[in-house]
Formats: structure tokens, sequence, C-alpha cells
């Protein structure tokens, strides 16, 4: 992957990235799991995380042989989570101070993200990052969820730049994995559990988002 001299536009992750949600989805997750004497174990979590809703509760699903079905396990975690979500939801560390650091470079970015829209929208709104994005791609927009890059590839359509003039951030392999496949600059930004994943084709794993590695990137 050749980077160009200058990026371009940028494409954010959602959960974890942006917003802490993917630690609240590993609240939400363990709870739904104890309600049935099952435990939510590392490696699970892994093959999850990243991946569209209806995705990751089939995998629960299947690796614990529940009786329950994905739609069920779907509304059971939107109950879980909306409490979760008055109370706990925050922006991640350095994710305000980049926004501002794009608008200072007139750099034009949007969301891409394995959540639904009616989620997406709602977190985005409640931490009052909804409009600084151009744009918010999620599972309704696509056919195939990550790690298949159709939704990066979707995101440099709607930027109208070349993959390999847009900047993407993750904080899963899934997610980076989908960056690295559509010719994107990707750099990974994990945290908690997913300081475990795979990051190959990442040009970097920066700490937080106020990595200063990123500022030298922008600046080409």
């Amino acid at each position: 992957m050749t980077t160009p001299s200058r990026i371009e536009a940028v494409a954010f992750d959602l959960d974890g990235l942006l917003v802490n949600t993917e630690e609240l989805y590993q609240h939400v997750g363990s709870e739904l799991l104890r309600r049935r004497g099952k435990s939510f174990e590392p490696d699970l979590l892994d093959a999850m995380m990243g991946r569209p809703q209806q995705v990751s509760l089939a995998i629960m699903i299947e690796w614990h042989d529940l009786a329950d079905t994905a739609e069920t396990l779907a509304a059971e975690t939107h109950e879980i989570f909306q409490s979760l979500l008055d109370t706990e939801l925050r922006t991640m560390p350095g994710a305000v101070e980049l926004l501002d650091l794009l608008d200072a470079h007139g750099v034009a970015r949007g969301v891409a993200t394995s959540s639904g829209p009616q989620f997406a929208h709602d977190v985005l709104s409640r931490v009052g990052l909804r409009d600084r994005f151009a744009f918010v791609l999620t599972s309704a927009d696509v056919t195939h969820g990550k790690p298949h890059p159709e939704i990066y590839q979707s995101a440099a359509r709607r930027l109208a730049v070349a993959p390999a003039g847009m900047l993407v951030f993750e904080d899963s392999q899934a997610g980076c994995k989908a960056a690295v496949a559509a010719g994107a600059v990707a750099v990974a930004v994990p945290s908690g559990h997913s300081r475990r994943h795979d990051f190959s084709g990442a040009r970097f794993i920066a700490e937080t988002l106020a990595d200063p590695r990123i500022e030298a990137l922008l600046a080409g």
C-alpha cells in the first residue's frame, strides 16, 4: 500500500474509537450471558468485536449453544444498554481535540460503523458530535460488514477521494482489516480488550486519538 503525499479525508469507526460504547458493550454481553449461566470469554469477545450486531449475536448464540434468537438478544441488549448510555457514555480521549484539528486543516470526514443507524445517530447526538461529520455510514448502508472493505470503499466514494488518500481510525482487528483491504491508510487506536488484537497493515498503533503521530500524518 502506497501512502499519498497528503491525507485528503478521514473516516472514523464509532464504537470504542470515538465513544466508549465498546466498553459498555462488554458490560452488556457479560450481563446477557450471566443471566443464562454463561461467561463472556475473551476469545468470544474477539470474535464478536467490530462486527454488525446481528452477526456478533449469532456468534454468541453458536459459541454457547444458546436457545435464544439474535432478535431476542438484540431486544434485551437494547434494554440493558439504554440504562448504561444515560449514565456512562463519554467520548474517548483525544476525540474532540482531533476533530478540532481536522477543522483547522479543513479535512472532510465521516463515520463508518458496524452499528445500526438509530443507535449510531443517537450516540453521536448524545455526545454532541453528530454535526461534526459529513455523513454516518452504518450496517444499514452495506451488504457486507467488517472485516469486508465495503463500508470503507463507500466512505471513500462519499468523501470523493481515492481510498489511498483516506485515513481511517479503527480500534478493532475486524475494522482495521476492512480499512486495509479497502486500500486506505489505517491507524489503529485500541483500548481495553482490543489491545490484544492483530493490527497487521496499520500505519501505526496509537495510544489514543491524541497521539502526536496523527497530527504529523495529517500534515503530510
